[in-house]
């Protein structure tokens, strides 16, 4: 049998951990959080992710800055992460405007934290691919 995906979820709502954690975990996946980009690359270097799903917007460390300092670590460039995010205009399309964002950083692509859990569960499958 093949070991579970390993995804470490970043974000600073404690909710949000928690909801992504339950989910993933239910459909397979091996799932730890962190609550910040600090925390975040503290577990990193002592477990590999397959795949990192991080909030852009936290306190202490955020997703960009967390994902500049993976770049310039050879143990953790190669990661896969996928960016978190609630920005948006309800009222418009801004998914062109986040892929841009996430692909400026080196990012796999960004899940929006409002989309249907099984939509993330789909997206978490095609980034592990």
């Amino acid at each position: 049998m093949a070991e579970q995906p390993f995804v470490l979820v970043v974000d600073d709502e404690p909710d949000f951990r928690e909801i992504f954690s339950v989910k993933l975990s239910a459909a397979g996946y091996k799932v730890d959080t962190a609550e910040n980009g600090a925390v975040a690359l503290q577990k990193m270097a002592s477990a590999k992710p397959d795949l990192v799903l991080m909030d852009v917007k936290m306190p202490v460390m955020d997703g960009p800055t967390t994902m500049l300092k993976m770049k310039d670590d050879p143990a953790l460039k190669d990661i896969k992460v996928a960016f978190l995010t609630n920005f948006g205009d309800p009222h418009r399309d801004l998914r062109e405007v986040d892929k841009k964002f996430a692909a400026e950083f080196g990012a796999r692509g960004y899940l929006k934290k409002t989309d249907d859990l099984a939509v993330l569960v789909d997206r978490v499958n095609a980034l592990l691919q």
